[in-house]
C-alpha cells in the first residue's frame, strides 16, 4: 500500500494567509518543506481522502488526472478538509472522459454542504447525476471501495457533527489515518481503533508543543496516542508512524518537528510525501 500526503497544514495553510509570526515568517524565507498546504492525501492512486482549496493546487503539483478517481472520503464539513463548490466541474461539460461515477463518503453535514453546494441555480444546467454521488456514512459501519475494507470510526473533534477518522484495508495491509481528532474518543472508538493492527499510522499533531484537552492533538498527545497502540499490540515492529496536520501555532519548523518526529521514532509529513507500507 501507498499513501501521499498531498498537503499538510492545517485550515490556515503554513506560512498562514495573513501571519507573520517567526514561523509563518521561516517559511516564507526558506520555502521547500517549511511550505504547507491544506490536507489531503491519496492511498494507492485511487482513494482520495479529503477535498480541501488546495485540491487543484495538488493536482497540478503531482501530476494527478483527478478524473480518474472513483472514491473520496470526507472526514468531516470543515473548510479546509470540504471544499464541495469545485465537484461540479467534475460534470461532464468540465471533466471530459472522466471514469464513471465519484463517490463522496461522509456525515450528514458533509452531505448538506454538498449539496448546498451543487445544487444552487447556475450550476441546475449541469447535474452531477452521471458524474458525483453522495454516500453518507456512519461510524463503526464498514463498506467496501474499489476492494478497499473501509471503517468510518467517531473522532474527537467538532461536537456540532460526526466528525470520522478512518481504518483502511486491502491485502493484508491497513492504514488509520487520524485527522482531525483529539484523544478523548469514546468507549467504541476505541474498541474499534485497539481490533486492528496497523502497518501505517498517521496522527494529528496540530497542537504542536501545546497539550490540549481534545478537538485536535499535539506531540506529547502522539507519543500518547503510539504507547496506547502499542500496549494493545496494534502496532508492530516495521509499523511507520506518521505525524500530519501542522499548524505555525504549534511553535515548531519543519526541521524541528523533523528532530522530534526521528527522536520518537516518527516522521514529519510533508506536502508531497509519499509513503509505501
Amino acid at each position: 500500500m501507498e499513501i501521499q500526503y498531498l498537503g499538510t497544514a492545517a485550515a490556515e495553510g503554513w506560512p498562514a494567509l495573513f501571519c507573520d509570526c517567526p514561523i509563518c515568517h521561516n517559511a516564507r524565507k526558506e520555502g521547500g518543506r517549511e511550505l504547507r498546504t491544506r490536507t489531503q492525501s491519496i492511498v494507492d492512486g485511487k482513494i482520495l481522502i479529503d477535498f480541501p482549496p488546495d485540491t487543484y493546487a495538488h493536482a497540478l503539483k503531482n501530476s494527478l488526472n483527478l478524473g480518474q478517481i472513483q472514491h473520496l472520503l470526507i472526514t468531516h464539513s470543515h473548510m479546509d478538509h470540504f471544499f464541495p463548490v469545485e465537484l461540479i466541474h467534475r460534470h461532464e461539460h468540465f471533466g471530459h472522459n472522466s471514469k464513471g461515477m465519484l463517490y463522496v463518503y461522509g456525515n450528514e453535514t458533509v452531505e448538506k454542504g454538498f449539496y448546498d453546494a451543487v445544487l444552487i441555480d447556475r450550476f441546475k444546467v449541469h447535474p452531477l447525476d452521471d458524474s458525483v454521488k453522495f454516500i453518507r456514512v456512519k461510524p463503526f459501519e464498514d463498506f467496501e471501495a474499489e476492494g478497499y475494507h473501509i471503517v468510518p470510526v467517531a473522532a474527537d473533534h467538532d461536537k456540532r457533527e460526526t466528525c470520522l477518522i478512518y481504518i483502511i484495508e486491502k491485502d493484508g495491509k491497513c492504514l488509520l489515518y487520524g485527522h482531525d481528532t483529539g484523544l478523548n474518543l469514546s468507549a467504541e472508538a476505541w474498541e474499534r481503533i485497539f481490533s486492528y493492527q496497523y502497518d501505517l499510522v498517521s496522527m494529528d499533531a496540530t497542537m504542536g508543543q501545546q497539550k490540549t484537552s481534545g478537538y485536535h492533538m499535539g506531540l506529547r498527545d502522539d507519543v500518547e496516542f503510539v504507547g496506547l497502540l502499542e500496549e494493545k499490540g496494534c502496532i508492530h515492529k516495521d509499523t511507520v508512524k506518521v505525524i500530519n496536520h501542522f499548524s505555525h501555532n504549534g511553535g515548531m519548523t519543519h526541521r524541528e518537528l523533523e528532530r522530534f518526529a526521528g527522536e520518537h521514532g516518527m516522521i514529519a509529513a510533508y506536502d508531497g510525501m509519499r509513503i509505501n507500507f
